[in-house]
């Protein structure tokens, strides 16, 4: 495979596919947070250090990973993603939580602290 699209300072988030998602995010036994995403999404990447946060905060605890809906389109599509960024957390297996569009810090750490 080619470079990963993350830049070096987010090497903590997972990258999921249409292929990896039921593994990675639905059969997770801990927390996931799914950031739908787009390479050409500016809102997108002024999330990215929210989430990178997230990610060394509660490792262990809480998986992050992104999906790129250009290049992963059934993941976006099962779960309604129209808008980007959108943010689902996952618990069980089951979406729980949704956020759309970029928002504060502060609203990414409340729905994750409902979830750990």
């Amino acid at each position: 495979m080619g470079e990963t699209p993350f830049p070096p300072r987010y090497s903590g988030l997972v990258e999921s596919t249409d292929e990896t998602f039921e593994q990675d995010v639905l059969r997770s036994r801990i927390p996931v947070l799914v950031d739908f995403w787009a390479p050409w999404c500016g809102p997108c990447e002024a999330i990215e250090p929210a989430l990178d946060a997230l990610a060394e905060r509660h490792a262990g605890r809480l998986v992050v990973t992104r999906v790129n809906v250009d290049e992963n389109v059934e993941a976006a599509a099962r779960y309604g993603v129209l808008s980007l960024p959108t943010v689902i957390l996952f618990a069980c297996g089951q979406a729980e939580e949704t956020l759309i569009g970029a928002r504060q810090r502060s609203d990414y750490d409340d729905a994750v602290e409902r979830w750990l």
